[in-house]
């Protein structure tokens, strides 16, 4: 499958789902009654908020019911050989791009829509020192192309909430840290991000816990994901959402105000400095 230029893959795969059951003559909803979901969730794969759950058995009744000759699950094996993300981030990558507004607390790393080439390069050389170049670059290559949603022309409301250690672990080498302080203060003072930084002075705070985000969308549910070293959990209970949304805006309380984590981001920065 080649996507038209423009379209992410899902969106892609999203207008063919709509185009074929728009064929066939089903609503959502009678759509929906046959492959055993809502009619709801048949819109939400449509206008891709949500991918098939399992994807590839989703795609296998939709091309049976819709006699699409297997054109559907065609397209998912195709996303899902293309993806360069780990399997347990893909889909939060995909809601990424499509969110409206995203809040993340980082308590140990620069988070990776702030990250530049060479800051990813050195935290991916440290924590995996028997990769290979092709390995490390085809990761730093995936980071950079979802940073790009920072530079569209309508990006998402995006705030970050990062720990103090954040900002003094040396990543690399000190040309590494300061390219990598400045991008983030560069990015403040283009009012693309806002981020706020927990002081070591905070102490235990409401985001002791580890690091998640928050994604919410203009016509879908919200959605919180976990991630650890080697697994990521995307959580779309609304109990669980509004838990972790109800911690971020605590977390929000403890940080420093933005204009006073902008002064300790630069004096940050200026420490690295040659």
């Amino acid at each position: 499958m080649t996507s038209t230029p423009g379209i992410r893959p899902r969106a892609f795969y999203g207008a063919e789902l709509r185009g074929k059951r728009k064929a066939a003559g089903f609503s959502q909803d009678e759509l929906g009654a046959l492959v055993f979901c809502s009619g709801a969730y048949v819109g939400q794969m449509e206008n891709a908020t949500r991918r098939p759950p399992p994807p590839m058995e989703m795609a296998k009744l939709l091309d049976a019911v819709l006699y699409t000759d297997g054109i559907l699950t065609r397209m998912c094996e195709a996303m899902e050989q293309a993806s360069q993300h780990a399997e347990y981030f893909r889909l939060a990558a995909e809601l990424e791009a499509l969110a409206s507004s995203i809040c993340e607390y980082a308590p140990m790393i620069v988070p990776g829509l702030l990250q530049t080439p060479g800051y990813t390069r050195a935290l991916i050389r440290a924590s995996r020192p028997f990769a290979g170049e092709e390995l490390i670059e085809k990761n730093v290559a995936s980071r950079r192309e979802r940073a790009q949603l920072l530079d569209g022309p309508e990006p998402p409301e995006v705030w970050f909430i990062v720990h103090e250690l954040v900002l003094s672990a040396s990543v690399g080498d000190a040309a590494v840290m300061y390219a990598q302080l400045a991008r983030v203060v560069e990015l403040i003072e283009q009012h693309r991000v806002v981020v706020q930084v927990i002081p070591m002075s905070e102490g235990a705070h409401p985001l002791v816990d580890g690091p998640f985000r928050v994604m919410s969308f203009n016509d879908a549910p919200p959605v919180a994901y976990t991630e650890s070293a080697y697994s990521g959990q995307l959580l779309d209970s609304p109990a669980l959402v509004a838990s972790y949304t109800k911690t971020y805006d605590l977390g929000r309380a403890a940080a420093l105000s933005p204009d006073a984590s902008l002064a300790m981001i630069r004096a940050a920065m200026e420490d690295f400095a040659a």
